[in-house]
Parts: structure tokens; C-alpha cells; sequence
């Protein structure tokens, strides 16, 4: 009798559990955005935020914990109760390019974290000075080969995406420039405008509106299929085969949260990405809305964690 009253109440418990998560959510969840306000994370943290506020009447509230490189914000994702009530956008710098340019982290993005989807890919668009004599990416690679280190390219700050796939462009062709890190994009495009420097990758939502106005030249994108925001810019890939250094933002929840609510927070995003007027939010800043199953997105990052861990290598970027 006492085994059979027991079994009752485990069974009682996780009907209870069960319940609770097909109720999810039944108050407020948080957005953790590791990146300060502003920017595309953030963009797309408050979209989504917006989209299921709206589903579900409940508050979803963005919270920017920004630094590090995106780490701050990432760990204080990592120990948040695993009960569906803190969201993370994570993002290639937190969980591609740091586990290997970092020496060591107050995380685990392998451990830590529950992958749920992808929301967007966002290219990175290949500029260079109106001054420099190149119109095309095999121009410069021809450029860099005859003049190697007079060159010099700027980025965000060192293991920033725009230095570590400026980097990987390096390694790719066989050639060498100058890195000169500024604090933020708006630092970098002055600078090029200035022709201080004279090529820069960085995200096509900050490059193009110059691009547009004609202060710099366009070179190459850096997806594998041309962007629909600039179809007319061919792909760095069209002439080194299998080139991408692009941008990516997804949705992350702490491990061990029920599969239940992961289930139904993917079943949202997938509605979520499928949005027309989304789609055209996306379109109207670069983005590719890029859906995932969990089983995808966790390759992807596994894929993406271990091509960066090679481009730092080669790069001898470090952050103690």
C-alpha cells in the first residue's frame, strides 16, 4: 500500500508539472539582450518580445546586460531557473567567437544552454575606401599581394566579429593588413570615409545606409547566396569558395528547462519568423529570417563555435 500511495504522488507531481508547462507563461519573462540597447540584438529582442506579449497577454520585458563582449549578459542567462522564465539572444560573439578567444568564462555554452531556434542571419558587407584603386574582391586580393601590410582594416575592438572575419578573409587569400580597433561601427565608417583605413567587414545594417549615399565602395557579401537587401553585390564566396563570415542572432533558453515550454516557445518563433510584416522588418536591415528546428540550431552553433576556434587560433587573438 505505502509503494502504490507513493507512486500516486510522483504521478500526482508530474501531472502537476505537466500542467504547469503547457500553461507557461503565467507571469512576466525576461529578454535577456547581451548587448546594449539600439543595435540589431536588440532589435530583435524586442520584436519578439512584442510577438509573444501580444499572443499571450503576459509582459515580456527586454533586459539589456551588455559587456564583455556579450558575456555578462550571457552568464547571468546561465543562472537563471531553468523554468522557462528567462529567454537569452544569443549571437556569434558569445557563443562562437568567445569560448575560444576568452581564456576563460564564468560559462558554459555548451552545458549551460538549451538551444531553441535561429532568428536571423545578418551579412557583413566587405567596403573599402573610395580612395583605394579596388572594385572588386579578387582587385583586392591582387592589391593586398603587391602592397602586403601597407593596408590597414578597422573593427570593433579586438575578437570582434569584424576583426576575427576581417581575419579569416586574411587567412583565406594568403595576405596581410594592418588591424586598427575602434571602439564602436560609427568609429569604423568615419574612418573610412576619412580614408584613414582602408577596408572594413561589418554588419550590413550599419554599412549599407553608407554604401546607399556613396561615401564608400562596396565589395562583397559575406553570405554564400547574395543578400535580397543587395542583390546586385556579389558574394565574397564567388571567389573564395565556401566564404561566409556573417552575423547571427538565435534563441536560447538555460539548460534543463522542460521541453514542454521549449516545444511552445519554438512553435511561437517558427509563427513568429513567418510573419509577413516581420519579414519585411527583417528585409528592410539586411536580415534572412533563418528558422531552425533545436536539432539544427544546436549543429549550427557546434559548427560555427569550432570554424571561429580555428580563426582565432590563426589570428593569436587572446583575452585573458
Amino acid at each position: 500500500m505505502r509503494i502504490l500511495i507513493a507512486a500516486l504522488a510522483v504521478l500526482s507531481a508530474f501531472a502537476g508539472q505537466v500542467q504547469a508547462d503547457e500553461s507557461w507563461p503565467q507571469r512576466q519573462v525576461t529578454i535577456i539582450v547581451p548587448f546594449a540597447a539600439g543595435g540589431t540584438t536588440d532589435l530583435f529582442g524586442r520584436m519578439l518580445a512584442a510577438h509573444l506579449q501580444g499572443k499571450y497577454g503576459k509582459p515580456f520585458v527586454v533586459e539589456n546586460r551588455a559587456g564583455a563582449a556579450g558575456n555578462i549578459g550571457t552568464t547571468a542567462a546561465s543562472r537563471a531557473p531553468a523554468d522557462g522564465y528567462t529567454i537569452l539572444i544569443g549571437t556569434t560573439g558569445p557563443f562562437g567567437i568567445n569560448p575560444s578567444l576568452y581564456s576563460k568564462l564564468p560559462h558554459d555554452t555548451v552545458k549551460d544552454f538549451q538551444p531553441v531556434s535561429l532568428i536571423a542571419r545578418v551579412p557583413n558587407l566587405l567596403v573599402v575606401s573610395n580612395s583605394l584603386p579596388v572594385k572588386s574582391v579578387p582587385e583586392l586580393i591582387a592589391y593586398l599581394k603587391a602592397n602586403p601590410d601597407k593596408l590597414s582594416y578597422g573593427s570593433s575592438g579586438i575578437g570582434s566579429s569584424q576583426h576575427l572575419g576581417t581575419e579569416f578573409f586574411l587567412t583565406k587569400t594568403g595576405t596581410k593588413m594592418t588591424h586598427v580597433p575602434y571602439r564602436a561601427s560609427n568609429e569604423i565608417m568615419n574612418a573610412l570615409i576619412g580614408g584613414h583605413i582602408g577596408v572594413a567587414l561589418d554588419n550590413i545594417t550599419l554599412v549599407l545606409p553608407q554604401v546607399k549615399a556613396g561615401t564608400i565602395r562596396p565589395i562583397g557579401m559575406s553570405t554564400l547566396q547574395p543578400s535580397p537587401s543587395a542583390p546586385d553585390i556579389p558574394t565574397i564566396a564567388t571567389t573564395i569558395p565556401g566564404f561566409e563570415a556573417s552575423a547571427w542572432h538565435g534563441v536560447f533558453f538555460r539548460a534543463g528547462t522542460p521541453s514542454s515550454i521549449a516545444d511552445k516557445l519554438h512553435a511561437d518563433m517558427m509563427q513568429f519568423l513567418a510573419s509577413a510584416d516581420v519579414k519585411s522588418k527583417f528585409f528592410e536591415i539586411g536580415a534572412v529570417p533563418a528558422p531552425m528546428k533545436p536539432a539544427e540550431f544546436t549543429a549550427f552553433v557546434t559548427e560555427e563555435r569550432n570554424k571561429w576556434a580555428e580563426v582565432v587560433k590563426a589570428s593569436g587573438a587572446k583575452v585573458d
